[in-house]
């Protein structure tokens, strides 16, 4: 797997200390099933997404716009909206 750490992470460990941003395709991702069938655009290897996949956290502005589209409609959260709610995991 080819992961590349964001380059923007001083700026998003500001916003969410607690998360790790990398770099992935979509195939890498293994996103959910309802995300890889919008993407109709590109082949799975060549759309990008930068997330935190331990905590389904991803940054919109990395992210190929139809896969955020996709992402608002799943469990995953976007990493403004994230910090902005605090982790429901840690106030539990």
């Amino acid at each position: 797997m080819s992961t590349r750490s964001c380059p923007d992470w001083p700026d998003l460990m500001e916003i969410a200390p607690d998360l790790q941003f990398r770099h992935y395709t979509v195939a890498e991702a293994q996103l959910p099933v309802e995300v890889l069938t919008t993407i109709t655009h590109v082949s799975l290897g060549d759309v990008a997404v930068c997330c935190d996949l331990e905590h389904r956290v991803y940054y919109a502005v990395h992210t190929d716009p139809q896969v955020a589209d996709a992402l608002r409609a799943t469990e995953w959260r976007e990493v403004h909206e994230y910090a902005g709610n605090g982790d429901p995991q840690q106030a539990a």
